[in-house]
């Protein structure tokens, strides 16, 4: 993990190699950046959450210090459901989590399970010796079964303290529960997209020295868990957390094994710049994702990310992935098995799923019955040309996977249709002997449901979403020990997104980009000069609200900072 660190003496711990792969930036600087008076605010920019304006009422469950945590089991409390609401019925429900750290620490990934389940995956931010504050906030109403009932909350932040690395994280986890408000439209059909009913953990169970996820290493590695599920569902949706970090946190700019031996380079990551995430039931693949190139707060050049945190960094996205065509061969009280493996990974990714169960509260068994499933086998194709340490790879993949079964409960017959497909596109190019690196990726993912009964449609999900990425990285030997290392950063998401039926709908449309750019000077090992900046623009346009901002920083400054909820066609 990765630290841009202020004290007197100055290390320089990077890899001496002048080849330019991305890589965690073990710099310690001196205060080539003036010191803030008071702590600086970290924020990832995201939609505020629509809540009532009524007062909630508030549970602080956690307060801790991070320090020494690493390989120690995770932090747990007893919750129980907050007996100062005036009813279990709320309307939102919102998890915050706040902290505060001052020294030099790395940057550290963190989740926040409840009964096993996984509700928050997130990145904590790097300290300076001032000292940082930052908060997330996420929506977690669509966890009410379990707040509803009496369970343990964990938290894992595997941290190391030492007389280099002193930062430690001292952190406050609430909930807070808004009630039920009316006008709160326009809604979607409680019968499809109401809160599970119940949701199990596919995720590894305690006692643990580690988080509850499963550790995925290299490629040809599997994950799995067996699980059961009542009799009565109707309804199942798999939730998917994901990670990656050590040799594949840059996995979008590994080269391919060929390359990396015919240079003889030792110390750079391969199995080229291709991922995705699959996921089995029962021997069968029921979904894959290629997830979104989330930058942690340490990565490529740490200043880029102070105060303006990238895209996902604070609140990792989870990927839903719709299993209810293969529910009639779970419906037998039968152990089952779901299995995770990433195609070409390396050491290491962090993998768990949470299974949503909407069940039939009118009969005491359903039946089901798979009637069409396609998921033709897939790979990625490269063009490989290079001549030394110069060359260029040209990645293409894709992935589909159909699936039609029905299911019969009170409801009355209902079928539904899955269909979901990405093509992802990745071209990485070495020049300059190798010290210069260019990736350019761009992935497309779509993902449909329908819900039918014979005699009309019911409810659809239509997401469209584009993940961007562009990272040009440089590094310039300038004469008597100056080195000169630049990079610059472009990174983004489009989504399209409807849910909805004949009572009621959800849409909106999401433009998130990040633009940053920076550089180190280096001389003789030692760091004399650094500078970060990032521009962001976000924008969300839906028949639930709008949302826009713009805002801008350099080396822990805001420069600008523009916002509003006005929708554009009201403007």
């Amino acid at each position: 993990m990765a630290a841009l660190l202020f004290f007197t003496t100055i290390l320089l711990l990077r890899s001496s190699t002048s080849h330019a792969h991305p890589q965690k930036s073990r710099l310690f600087l001196p205060n080539l950046v003036d010191p803030a008076d008071s702590p600086s605010v970290f924020f990832e920019v995201k939609r505020p959450i629509q809540v009532p304006k009524a007062s909630p009422c508030s549970s602080l469950l956690l307060q801790h210090d991070f320090g020494y945590t690493f390989g120690q089991p995770p932090v747990t409390v007893s919750y129980t459901p907050p007996a100062n609401c005036p009813s279990l019925g709320w309307s939102t429900v919102v998890l915050e989590w706040s902290a505060t750290c001052k020294g030099r620490q790395f940057d550290r990934i963190f989740g926040v399970w409840l009964g096993g389940v996984e509700i928050l995956r997130s990145c904590t931010a790097e300290p300076r010796a001032t000292g940082i504050y930052w908060k997330v906030e996420k929506d977690i109403t669509k966890f009410s079964s379990l707040l509803k009932q009496n369970q343990t909350l964990s938290v894992y932040l595997g941290n190391l303290v030492n007389d280099v690395y002193t930062g430690i994280y001292h952190a406050n986890l609430s909930f807070h529960f808004y009630p039920k408000q009316g006008g709160r439209k326009p809604s979607a059909p409680a019968t499809f997209d109401s809160p599970a009913d119940l949701i199990l953990p596919i995720s590894r169970p305690p006692p643990l020295n580690d988080g509850y996820w499963f550790i995925v290493g290299n490629s040809g590695a599997v994950q799995q868990k067996q699980f059961s599920i009542p009799q009565n569902a109707y309804r199942a949706v798999l939730e998917v957390y994901v990670s990656f970090h050590s040799s594949d946190e840059f996995w979008y700019s590994n080269p391919p094994n060929e390359y990396i031996s015919t240079n003889n380079l030792t110390d750079t990551p391969g199995n080229g710049a291709f991922r995705e995430v699959v996921v089995s039931l029962d021997g069968e693949i029921v979904g894959a994702v290629c997830p979104f190139t989330v930058i942690y707060t340490g990565g490529i050049n740490p200043l880029l990310w102070r105060p303006i945190s990238g895209i996902g960094s604070f609140d990792l996205p989870s990927y839903e992935m719709e299993i209810t065509p293969f529910l009639g061969g779970l419906l037998d009280l039968k152990d089952h098995t779901i299995t995770f493996n990433v195609t070409d990974g390396l050491n290491m990714w962090f993998i768990d799923a949470n299974l949503h169960l909407w069940l039939d509260s009118k009969s005491q068994k359903t039946f089901g019955k798979l009637v069409s499933y396609k998921a033709p086998n897939s790979g990625p194709s490269v063009i490989i040309s290079y001549k030394g340490l110069d060359g260029s790879f040209d990645t293409d993949a894709s992935r589909h996977i159909t699936a039609t079964g029905w299911v019969k409960s009170s409801l009355g017959n209902v079928t539904t249709d899955l269909n979901q497909h990405f093509a992802t596109k990745n071209l990485l190019v070495y020049e300059k002997e190798g010290n210069s690196v260019t990736v350019n990726q761009t992935t497309y993912s779509d993902y449909y449901v329908y819900f039918r009964s014979q005699s009309s449609d019911l409810y659809s999900i239509q997401e469209n979403r584009t993940f961007v990425l562009y990272l040009h990285q440089n590094v310039v030997f300038r004469g008597n020990g100056l080195r000169h290392e630049t990079a610059d950063v472009s990174l983004g998401i489009t989504e399209n997104s409807f849910r909805g039926g004949q009572s009621g709908s959800l849409s909106h449309t999401l433009e998130n980009y990040q633009d940053g750019s920076g550089y180190y000077l280096l001389r003789g090992g030692l760091l004399t000069g650094a500078v970060g900046t990032m521009a962001q623009l976000y924008r969300y346009d839906g028949n639930d609200g709008c949302y826009f901002r713009n805002v801008s920083s350099s080396n822990y400054t805001i420069l600008h900072d523009l916002s509003s909820k006005v929708c554009a066609n009201k403007m």
